[in-house]
């Protein structure tokens, strides 16, 4: 008798889906580009005792099922944001704080306008809807600089991985975190890490801001190579009920070199939020 499988089983599969703790609420720990759910470890337990945690590895990340990764499906965040649906309609209880780092917070906003009702809140880490300079928005990059940056990844994903990876992570006290993104950059496939940059890295998702109308926090460091302050500013301008949180620390990543802080500004504003989302 062939053993049958449900969507549930699919999609756990699909996005090595892990569900920690209990509570009336779920946050969905979303990592971003070159990581995997390993990111949240100093952050998520901290909500387990209050909240149903949710954690996945996006396709072509972690241990994801690589075969899932479809170019057409992932030419655009869009794919990812249907992805992280699937995973709230199958594993999700009462409202949905979505946690998004990086890329992952249009993917956050992305399947917030798709299905808004599915979702209390959102909290992006490090955000940014656009890169590449344009005007009098500031994304952090003139458009030549992405080429150069797309150009070296596709020629040597690895020696771009070595180099680019601490620089991200920053935390100039902590090296230890710049080897670990290293690491994991290393160990995500080329070619999907070439694939998915090039998405990340040219997207423009300026346009969807105005519209989500979900309370959001945004989380930025006083001092992000990838997302200047001038990014989170942006956004907390173009965002109808947003909350900026600046957050004293270089780098990219505070749920890793500033977990305290970062948990803290998110106790913060869920304890703003009229439900489950209570600091305790």
């Amino acid at each position: 008798m062939a053993e049958s499988f449900s969507v549930s089983d699919t999609v756990q599969k699909r996005n090595n889906v892990q569900v920690r703790g209990d509570g009336p609420a779920t946050l969905v720990f979303v990592h971003g580009f070159g990581c995997d759910q390993n990111m949240w470890r100093l952050v998520a337990p901290a909500f387990e005792t209050r909240f149903r945690t949710v954690l996945v590895d996006l396709v072509g990340s972690g241990n994801s099922d690589l075969s899932a990764y479809d170019k057409k499906k992932y030419d655009s965040l869009q794919g990812h944001a249907d992805d992280m649906l699937d995973v709230i309609a199958a594993f999700a209880t009462g409202p949905v704080i979505f946690v998004g780092h990086s890329v992952s917070a249009m993917i956050g906003v992305l399947a917030g306008l798709k299905a808004p009702v599915k979702f209390a809140a959102q909290v992006m880490i490090g955000p940014s809807p656009c890169y590449i300079n344009d005007g009098d928005y500031v994304g952090g990059f003139t458009r030549q600089d992405i080429t150069s940056l797309l150009e070296t990844l596709e020629s040597n994903y690895l020696g771009w991985s070595s180099n680019m990876a601490p620089a991200i992570m920053g935390a100039p006290g902590q090296p230890e975190l710049g080897v670990e993104l290293t690491n994991s950059f290393c160990r995500t496939d080329p070619e999907i890490a070439k694939h998915f940059a090039r998405v990340t890295f040219l997207s423009d998702h300026r346009a969807e801001l105005p519209r989500l109308d979900t309370p959001t926090l945004l989380l930025q460091c006083s001092d992000d190579l990838i997302a200047p302050l001038s990014v989170g500013e942006y956004m907390h301008r173009t965002l109808p009920r947003s909350t900026l949180r600046i957050i004293d620390n270089v780098g990219h990543c505070p749920h890793l070199s500033e977990p305290s802080a970062s948990t803290a500004a998110i106790n913060d504003f869920l304890s703003t939020l009229g439900h489950a989302g209570h600091a305790g």
